[in-house]
């Protein structure tokens, strides 16, 4: 009897993309200050939904794929946007949370995502660009809460991260259908071996 082949799976990228990147425009929309803070409630349903679960299911589907750098990146990214849903909306219950405490935490992200970006150097050059500027924002934002300072720099820095999140997940769906490049993201810098 011969082993059955497991069926295809559609590309979960432009799904987890645009996960990250509609919720991160989204959240850095309040934190460059173009739109108050009081409007962080808009934020918590695509942190929960968009941004935490569905980029949490494209982490599972890049599992399938054998695509371990996908796979860590969406599940953990996903389960970031969960974490900050729970942040957000269990603070009173947990006590007031420290700039030094959500600095912490936003601190382990940047480092977690600077050693994401050094693997997107064997990657294409959009998905680079990403990593290089939410590695970027995540410092920016952790530097702004352990000093109590704004966090628009890293909001600016966040939505350009945003944006092209979703530049990146409009190439995977265009060219998917395409079946060519249509929307350019890059060579990798690296070549792999």
């Amino acid at each position: 009897m011969s082993e059955k082949k497991p069926d295809a799976i559609a590309d979960p990228g432009p799904l987890g993309l645009a996960g990250f990147g509609l919720t991160t425009c989204v959240l850095s929309s309040i934190n460059a200050g173009l739109l108050p803070g009081a409007d962080i409630g808009v934020v918590l349903p695509l942190a929960l939904t968009y941004g935490g679960t569905s980029q949490l299911l494209a982490g599972m589907w890049e599992f399938r794929k054998g695509n371990t750098f996908g796979a860590t990146a969406f599940t953990s990214y996903g389960a970031f946007w969960i974490a900050f849903y729970l942040l957000v909306t269990h603070i009173s219950s947990l006590g007031s949370a420290t700039g030094a405490g959500v600095g912490m935490f936003l601190l382990m992200w940047g480092i977690f995502t600077l050693y994401m970006f050094i693997g997107t150097l064997y990657l294409n050059r959009a998905l680079f660009l990403v990593f290089l500027f939410l590695t970027i924002t995540f410092f920016l934002l952790a530097i702004a809460n352990f000093s109590g300072s704004s966090p628009s720099i890293g909001g600016w820095t966040g939505l350009l991260t945003g944006i092209l999140a979703l530049y990146t997940s409009f190439a995977g769906i265009v060219n998917t259908n395409a079946n060519r490049v249509v929307v350019p993201v890059g060579s990798s810098i690296l070549k792999p071996r």
